[in-house]
C-alpha cells in the first residue's frame, strides 16, 4: 500500500475524531458534525485510501449517528432520480458495448473523416468525443486505442522508421483520444457524472430542474468548441506532423470494420431503442404539452430504455434478449453509491446551516461577480488534477451554490461553469482514466501532456468565464 494511502486512511478518521471533539464551536453543533464528516471524506477521497464509492458511503453511518439526519432522509439521497437517470444511461451504454455497436460507430466516423495524417487524428477525436456523450469516457477510450495503435505501428514499420514526425503524429492521436474523452461527456447529462451530481443537488436541494435538451444546448455547442481549439493545439501548434504522408490507415480501418462484418440484428435494435430514447430526451417538454397527463421526465425515459433492453426478445423462442442481468456485473454501480453519497453530503451542508452561513459572509464582503467565478472555475479545474472530478464535484457544488446565493446571482449561473471546469483537466495522466490510459500506452511523456495540458486548461477557464458572464444569462 502507498504510504499515501496509509496516511489518508488514519488521518481521515483522526481528523473527523477532533472535530468533533473541539472544546468549542466553529459553526454549531450540526455544522461541526457535517464539517467532521466533510473532512474524513475529503481525505479518503483525495488519497483514495479505500474505494471513493465507499468513502460516499460514510454519511449512511454517520449522519444518523450525529442527528444530523434521520437515516430514511439520508437514504433517501442514494436513490435520487438523478441516480436512476444515470443508471438507464449506464445499461444503455452496456448494450452498446455488448453488442460492439459503439466500436462500429467510431470507425464509421475515422473512415468518413479521411485518411491523410491529420484527418486521421479528427477523426479519432470526433469518434471518441461522440462516444463519450454517451458512453464512460473510459470506455471510449478502450475501444479507440488499439486502432489508434494500429495507426501508429505503420508508421513504425515503415522505410524510414519512426520519424520526428511520426512521433508527433502518434502523440496528436493519443492525446487527442484522451482530451476528446474528456470535452465529448460535457455535451449531455450522462456523458459524465459530475453532470449528475450538479443537477442532483439542483434538484433536491432547490428544485430547479435542467432537461435533457436544454443542457445539450449549452453542452453540445461548448464540447464542439473545445474539440476544435484542442485539435488545432495538438496538430497546428504543439505536435505538428506536416508533409507526412500514409495511405495504409485506409487499409487498417477497413480490415478492422470488415472483422465486425455486416450490421447485426442485434445492433440495429440496440441502435432504434437508443434512437427513440434520444428522441424522447429532446422532444419530452412538447411531448409533455401535447400528453400532459404522460408527465415524462429523463429519467423515466432512462428507466424506460433499460427495461426495453432487459425486456424485448431479440429471439423470443431462444429466449434471447439484448442485456440480461449478469450482465449488469459490468455496470459501474460505485459511481451511482458516489452521487449518492455526494448527495447527502450537499443534504448535510444544507441542514447544518453551512450552505447559507457561507452565503452570508459572501454577501457581507465587497468581492467582484466576475472575479469570484474566475477564481472557482481555476480553482476547480486545477484541483480536479490531483483528485476524482466527481468526488471534487460533491463537495464543492454545495459551497458554490452558497455563493452564488450570497452574491445574489442565478445558483445555475456560477455552478454550471465550475462543474464544467472538473471535466476539463488536460495536464497529468492521473486527471482522468483516459489520461492515464493513453500515458500508459508510451507513446505520451508526462512532460508533454503537461505541456499541451497547461495551455488546454487555460483556455478551457477563459471559455468557461465567457460562457459564465455572456452565455447562460441568455439561456438560463
Amino acid at each position: 500500500m502507498e504510504l499515501s494511502k496509509k496516511i489518508g486512511l488514519f488521518l481521515g478518521p483522526m481528523l473527523f475524531i477532533v472535530c468533533v471533539n473541539l472544546p468549542f464551536e466553529l459553526i454549531s453543533t450540526k455544522g461541526d458534525a457535517v464539517i467532521a464528516v466533510a473532512l474524513w471524506m475529503l481525505v479518503w477521497w483525495i488519497t483514495e485510501a479505500v474505494s471513493i464509492s465507499v468513502t460516499a458511503l460514510l454519511p449512511l453511518l454517520l449522519f444518523p449517528i450525529l442527528n444530523i439526519i434521520p437515516i430514511a432522509e439520508v437514504g433517501a439521497n442514494y436513490g435520487s432520480p438523478i441516480i436512476f437517470l444515470f443508471f438507464g444511461g449506464f445499461v444503455m451504454a452496456l448494450a452498446l458495448e455488448k453488442v460492439n455497436l459503439h466500436r462500429r460507430i467510431a470507425l464509421t466516423i475515422i473512415k468518413l473523416t479521411g485518411t491523410t495524417p491529420n484527418k486521421v487524428v479528427l477523426g479519432f477525436m470526433i469518434a471518441t468525443a461522440a462516444l463519450s456523450m454517451w458512453i464512460s469516457n473510459t470506455a471510449s477510450t478502450v475501444v479507440m486505442l488499439p486502432i489508434a495503435l494500429s495507426v501508429i505501428n505503420l508508421l513504425i514499420h515503415d522505410a524510414d522508421g519512426f520519424t520526428q514526425k511520426d512521433q508527433n503524429f502518434a502523440l496528436s492521436v493519443m492525446l487527442g483520444i484522451a482530451f476528446s474523452a474528456n470535452v465529448g461527456g460535457v455535451a449531455t447529462l450522462i456523458g459524465t457524472p459530475p453532470n449528475s451530481v450538479m443537477v442532483g443537488l439542483l434538484e433536491n436541494e432547490y428544485q430547479i430542474e435542467i432537461s435533457f435538451l436544454k443542457w445539450m444546448v449549452f453542452g453540445v455547442p461548448f464540447a464542439t468548441l473545445m474539440l476544435v481549439i484542442t485539435y488545432f493545439v495538438l496538430v497546428k501548434w504543439m505536435f505538428p506532423s506536416k508533409g507526412l504522408r500514409f495511405n495504409a490507415s485506409k487499409d487498417v480501418i477497413k480490415t478492422e470494420l470488415e472483422k465486425l462484418g455486416p450490421t447485426s440484428g442485434k445492433e440495429k435494435m440496440v441502435l432504434a431503442i437508443f434512437g427513440v430514447t434520444v428522441f424522447l430526451w429532446i422532444f419530452r417538454t412538447l411531448i409533455n404539452g401535447v400528453f400532459p397527463a404522460l408527465g415524462l421526465t429523463d429519467t423515466m425515459i432512462s428507466i424506460f430504455a433499460a427495461i426495453c433492453l432487459f425486456a424485448i426478445p431479440y429471439n423470443l423462442k431462444k429466449a434471447d434478449f439484448i442485456i440480461e442481468w449478469k450482465d449488469t456485473s459490468k455496470l459501474a454501480w460505485g459511481i451511482l453509491v458516489l452521487f449518492g453519497g455526494g448527495l447527502a453530503l450537499a443534504k448535510g451542508m444544507s441542514v447544518s446551516g453551512i450552505v447559507d452561513l457561507v452565503a452570508n459572509g459572501i454577501a457581507q464582503s465587497d468581492i467582484s461577480i466576475l472575479l469570484t467565478a474566475s477564481l472557482l472555475i481555476l480553482l476547480m479545474l486545477f484541483m480536479t488534477e490531483l483528485m476524482s472530478n466527481v468526488a471534487l464535484v460533491a463537495v464543492l457544488a454545495p459551497v458554490v451554490a452558497g455563493i452564488a446565493i450570497g452574491l445574489e446571482i442565478p445558483i445555475l449561473y456560477l455552478l454550471i461553469p465550475v462543474t464544467v471546469a472538473s471535466s476539463c483537466a488536460f495536464m497529468l495522466p492521473m486527471a482522468t482514466p483516459p489520461n492515464a490510459i493513453v500515458f500508459a500506452s508510451g507513446y505520451v511523456k508526462v512532460p508533454q501532456m503537461a505541456r499541451a495540458g497547461v495551455i488546454l486548461n487555460l483556455i478551457a477557464v477563459s471559455l468557461l468565464i465567457l460562457v459564465f458572464q455572456f452565455v447562460l444569462p441568455l439561456l438560463f
